[in-house]
């Protein structure tokens, strides 16, 4: 501990000041040089005593204490402490971590693509003690991490076909991704926020590919569109063209021969009142004979 070896230097400093004092053939240099020495080293082990008394854990971080190899069953939160000297207070960040990677992958059909993928994580406060014991410093717990991310990545995708992972279940992929990674984490004392699949890298011929089939799917949904709009049309003429046929029949049966007369005497009596009717020929029905009427003018 650097407290100790400040504490021997301003001890051995002090010791050569006055041990110089009494001894008639010693460097005057000694003595002034030992007396500096010893202040400083002095002023060096006051502060770090004052440093080991007194912690402070900052906001967004905890503290786990460490004397003589056991660790604290308390974890300490945001704040001033006051310990002893032999103990070492190890600080964890308690913020959202996020682990950006690009995976090598392949897909249930087994085409290889890559994946742009994030992890937004936090550590479980409660749990930091267990953290360092089981795991380490914070280097080592992404080390960790980013080690089962990459595989569950791999045995997800295995289960897809490459058009779901490309496509549609993509939401449903990265869902799965990130509850999957709770299961693993939780107990390692580590809390999932979410998965992200930021980005799909697909090799150049299996991006044609896909993007021929689109297109395909794509035309044939327009192609059906169309045969659903001539049938619609078709039906609504059928039903157009009914509608009109049932209205002359009906028309034709409400037609009696009386009636029929009747009209055919009003339109006699309107030719007769014309200037220009020259001849008007009434009747000519099976049994009546036609009458001529002409004009005398």
């Amino acid at each position: 501990m650097s407290w100790i070896l400040s504490a021997i230097a301003a001890l051995v400093s002090w010791s050569l000041f006055f041990t110089v004092k009494f001894k008639e053939n010693a460097n005057p240099l000694i003595r002034p040089l030992s007396l500096l020495i010893g202040l400083l080293s002095s002023a060096v082990f006051l502060f770090q005593i004052i440093g080991r008394f007194a912690v402070v854990i900052p906001a967004g971080e905890v503290g786990v204490m460490e004397s003589l190899g056991q660790v604290g069953p308390k974890t300490l939160s945001p704040g001033i402490y006051f310990i002893n000297p032999f103990t070492d207070i190890i600080t964890y960040s308690t913020r959202l971590q996020d682990i950006k990677e690009t995976v090598d992958t392949t897909s249930k059909e087994g085409l290889g693509f890559k994946m742009d993928v994030s992890l937004q994580y936090r550590l479980d406060p409660t749990k930091a003690g267990e953290v360092f014991q089981k795991i380490g410093s914070p280097e080592q717990q992404k080390e960790i991490i980013t080690s089962r991310f990459r595989s569950l990545i791999r045995q997800i995708t295995a289960n897809y076909p490459l058009t779901d992972i490309y496509g549609e279940k993509r939401a449903i992929i990265a869902q799965n991704l990130g509850e999957s990674m709770a299961t693993q984490l939780q107990p390692l004392g580590f809390i999932v926020e979410e998965a992200l699949l930021r980005n799909i890298i697909l090799p150049d011929n299996i991006q044609a590919a896909i993007q021929a089939k689109v297109a395909t799917e794509q035309e044939s949904q327009k192609i059906d569109l169309e045969i659903q709009k001539a049938k619609k049309e078709a039906e609504r003429k059928i039903i157009e063209a009914r509608g009109t046929a049932n209205a002359q029949k009906i028309l034709s049966e409400g037609l009696t021969d009386k009636i029929i007369q009747l009209k055919t005497i009003e339109a006699t009596e309107k030719l007769g009142q014309s200037p220009n009717s020259k001849i008007i020929i009434l009747g000519g029905g099976q049994k009546t004979l036609p009458l001529m009427l002409t004009d005398d003018k």
